[in-house]
């Protein structure tokens, strides 16, 4: 584009104002086309940052309870620490280690039962890969001891069970024991010796820990079942834990976070990408307000047009300045909406507040959902992406107008003017 083209462009863009008694303002159709664009960019930043919130805030409370990757075997492990010192020191992403024993089992309280997992973990290397002793929120993990049967539970599970700390429950293991009068489930009593809360409502309603030798008596299982590893990515954990099953070799089932959980995580990207598109719908609505906006202007500019192309202005050159005006508008609203939406994503944990302040209601009620606090997790990607398609959809919508004033007819447009 010239010289000749920007400069007409931006004088028309300027020029779309009404006269009024305090001054020139921007023409009612070109104000709705810059709202409805910033507003469309504006309400699609929030919105996916509110999602990547969620997204962030519910791995994470996951990955407080779940290993990052977890290695397990089929025959079972007799020393644990040499296989854990072994892949520490060949990976240095990899920097906790702790064994594991689980199952499914029954608890049993009085006349209520719960189908649970049992973990049986060693306390004192517990802490290299979860956050359980942190979340205490009765007792202590160390009082895990071997021989003790003390079970700490989560809160869901200890509300649903009517369980406090010195309470006893019953396990019954899915095995049964055969004895001379018969086929008989293998019950054993523990005792409740602290309660703990991870915020994931799946975990605190039906995860039982023990220690681990204590799992293995229980269980009759030979030895640990497998390693936790804790690492220092999240995100590099598919990619170590691919590496760890080529070193191991067979007889090392390797797998990471996100295919321990591969249904959620795929289900919540499928919820993201199509709140995305319907949010992108809006803003493609308030941009095709452009293309009433713009052909009003042709119309109105119509004498105009006519005696740039008898000046010697090809068709090419009008239709170039109609684009660049209606172009300039998409930019003006993509850049407010941008502006806006990230200031209200990044402070949404005042706003949000504030608002609940001002009305008397809670957005998130607690006990209700998982979090009481609207999480939000702003990505430059993202607002990139909104950016770029925002004005890519303003850019199409000039092109009807500007064709639309490339086929005016000079002869025509002057004949009653």
């Amino acid at each position: 584009m010239s010289a000749f083209e920007w400069f007409v462009g931006l004088r028309y863009t300027r020029s779309a104002r009404v006269a009024g008694r305090g001054g020139g303002f921007i023409s009612f159709i070109a104000a709705l086309g810059v709202a409805g664009i910033a507003l469309g960019v504006a309400a699609l930043i929030v919105v996916l940052s509110v999602m990547n919130g969620f997204q962030k805030d519910v791995r994470d409370r996951m990955l407080s309870v779940l290993p990052h990757i977890e290695i397990r075997t089929d025959a079972g492990l007799d020393d644990w620490q040499a296989l854990a010192g072994r892949i520490q020191a060949g990976d240095a992403r990899v920097i906790g280690a702790a064994p594991i024993v689980s199952g499914q089992v029954v608890a049993s309280v009085e006349d209520l039962v719960r189908g649970t997992i049992l973990r049986g973990i060693d306390p004192a290397a517990e802490a290299a890969v979860s956050d359980i002793g942190r979340q205490m929120l009765y007792g202590r993990l160390d009082a895990l001891q071997p021989g003790s049967f003390g079970a700490v539970i989560g809160r869901a599970l200890a509300n649903q069970l009517g369980l406090m700390p010195g309470d006893r429950l019953a396990l019954l293991a899915p095995q049964a024991t055969v004895t001379p009068a018969g086929v008989v489930p293998r019950v054993r009593q523990f005792t409740v010796v602290g309660i703990f809360e991870s915020g994931h409502y799946e975990f605190d309603s039906s995860m039982i820990v023990v220690n681990v030798r204590d799992a293995e008596r229980f269980l009759r299982d030979d030895g640990v079942a497998g390693l936790r590893l804790r690492t220092t990515d999240i995100q590099a954990a598919p990619a170590i834990a691919a590496d760890l099953a080529r070193r191991l070799g067979p007889g090392h089932e390797v797998r990471d976070w996100s295919t321990e959980n591969r249904v959620w995580f795929a289900a919540v990207q499928v919820e993201k990408r199509m709140m995305f598109v319907i949010m992108l719908l809006i803003i493609a609505v308030a941009a095709f307000n452009l293309v009433s906006m713009l052909v009003m202007t042709v119309t109105a500019k119509r004498p105009d047009i006519a005696i740039l192309r008898t000046l010697g202005a090809s068709a090419k050159s009008v239709m170039a300045i109609f684009m660049i005006q209606g172009t300039l508008i998409g930019l003006l609203g993509t850049a407010i909406g941008v502006t806006l939406g990230v200031l209200v994503a990044s402070h949404i944990d005042v706003i949000v507040p504030a608002i609940e302040s001002l009305f008397g209601f809670r957005v998130l009620p607690p006990g209700i959902y998982v979090t009481s606090q609207l999480p939000s997790d702003l990505r430059g990607a993202d607002v990139g992406w909104i950016a770029v398609l925002a004005c890519l959809l303003a850019l199409v919508a000039t092109i009807y107008p500007s064709l639309r004033a490339a086929r005016v007819q000079p002869a025509q447009a002057l004949r009653y003017d």
